[in-house]
């Protein structure tokens, strides 16, 4: 298959990089075109020579051509190419969400893969997109556990070298004042033992030394935006990051987590805001490592098998065959 690709392709670790070398992976060739520089009128070029468009729409960025992109859209659907898109993001609750009525992007897109299921419900109730809940995953070839994790100085044989850790922003939407309170509320509990990896924290980790750094640590702790606590079946790809390049993670409680991964067996929960259930569930797994090695490897290994970027694409691509 022959597939036109418009997104963010100038930084190796963009989720539009990895859905391409996944693709590519699997045998298909794509054609790479880059957001904010291409046109319409080349990207609609480009797409008639293939089998299908993916164009994954970055908050904020303005698609310049001949053609509006919702023209475009009309256009390739009438000369039987699809168009297709794949979101990991969230827009209903939060300031983005106005999007969905001001870009006709929105409405005129074929497929709407997104992994928030009330989206594609509203998709489906609103527009004539058809929108298809499908959960984050994680890239494939960063899916592994790293064999050289780093252990303490001057401890006791074995054990690795940070107790808890948090990947990712403090700085996060304005719509979620949560992680910063997780983040500081755990320094505070937990002071040294209690690493913040983050560009606003103690400096980003990718590539590699992510997976050595969850191989590293013995508890990471997750964060997802919930509005009001209790959104229902919208996860980031933290937890099949996390898991994926071999972190035990520790995650708040989400309706339709339990879909994706056995509580206790592959992955551990807490409530939402309950620092008291937190600090319980983290204290209980740093004093038993074992119970904590075996739910390590598990959840891996579910991530592994059901959770990659080639389990999505697969299904995408069974769904538009049909």
């Amino acid at each position: 298959m022959k597939i036109a690709f418009v997104g963010n392709h100038k930084v190796d670790f963009s989720s539009e990089t990895h859905h391409c070398n996944t693709l590519e992976a699997m045998g298909h060739q794509v054609i790479r075109l880059q957001e904010g520089l291409i046109y319409t009128d080349t990207i609609y070029r480009e797409a008639l020579k293939c089998d299908m468009l993916v164009f994954i729409h970055t908050h904020g960025v303005v698609t310049r051509g001949a053609y509006s992109v919702s023209r475009m859209f009309e256009l390739l659907k009438r000369a039987g190419v699809p168009t297709v898109t794949y979101h990991l993001d969230l827009w209903l609750g939060i300031g983005r969400e106005k999007d969905l009525t001001t870009d006709p992007f929105y409405k005129t897109i074929e497929y709407f893969f997104t992994v928030d299921k009330l989206m594609a419900d509203w998709f489906n109730d609103n527009t004539e997109v058809k929108g298809i809940y499908l959960p984050a995953a994680v890239y494939d070839k960063e899916c592994y556990l790293h064999p050289e994790p780093i252990y303490k100085e001057n401890a006791n044989k074995g054990e690795l070298l940070n107790d808890i850790v948090f990947v990712g922003s403090k700085g996060y939407h304005p719509e979620w004042p949560y992680r910063p309170i997780l983040i500081d509320t755990l320094k505070g509990h937990y002071g040294d033992k209690f690493h913040h990896i983050g560009r606003d924290g103690e400096g980003a980790v990718r590539g590699e030394e992510l997976n050595r750094l969850y191989a590293s640590s013995k508890v990471a702790v997750g964060d997802t935006l919930c509005i009001g606590f209790n959104y229902p079946y919208y996860l980031s790809d933290r937890i099949f990051e996390t898991t994926g390049r071999g972190g035990f993670m520790i995650h708040p409680y989400i309706e339709g987590i339990h879909d994706l991964f056995e509580e206790g067996k592959e992955i551990v929960t807490y409530k939402f805001n309950d620092f008291e259930d937190l600090f319980a569930k983290v204290d209980y797994y740093l004093e038993h490592p074992k119970e904590r090695e075996k739910i390590r490897l598990a959840g891996h290994e579910r991530t592994k098998r059901d959770h990659t970027y080639r389990n999505r694409w697969e299904f995408i691509l069974k769904e538009l065959s049909k």
